[in-house]
């Protein structure tokens, strides 16, 4: 049996609209489905496939959330992604992207991988995670 693919990533969060517009307003996911968990959250979608789980955690009850993925919510690590460095998404139009991230006031930095035609906008979500944004066959 071998892994084929990632299927999704799940962030935590303190402020679940912030994380919700930011990427289905800034980034252009899609909000979707979500089953009925005793917690707060969002499932976020890329052409009908939900690649951002949001977990809404709630300082002051995070009873559901606890006992359905179980162990307890330590709110001092729910900033930046711990060992996770970022999460790399495919994308086209890096100037229409720059131009959103310029108009919302979003700071952002670029890089051109070297020897390749990749071009990339790095951009930190609002829990701290950095978020990698990869332009193929685009050359700055």
């Amino acid at each position: 049996m071998a892994v084929r693919t990632l299927d999704h990533c799940s962030i935590r969060t303190l402020d679940l609209e912030a994380s919700r517009a930011f990427y289905v307003d800034l980034l252009g996911m899609e909000e979707g489905n979500r089953p009925d968990f005793p917690f707060p959250g969002a499932w976020l979608y890329l052409e009908g496939h939900a690649v951002i789980h949001l977990v809404g955690v709630d300082p002051d009850d995070s009873v559901g959330l606890e006992e359905y993925l179980g162990g307890d919510v330590d709110l001092d690590t729910l900033n930046g992604g711990g060992s996770l460095d970022h999460i790399a998404f495919c994308a086209t139009d890096a100037p229409a992207m720059i131009r959103r991230l310029q108009r919302n006031n979003v700071p952002f930095r670029e890089r051109q991988v070297p020897n390749m035609a990749l071009s990339q906008i790095f951009v930190e979500d609002p829990n701290g995670i950095t978020i990698e944004l990869n332009y193929f066959g685009s050359e700055k």
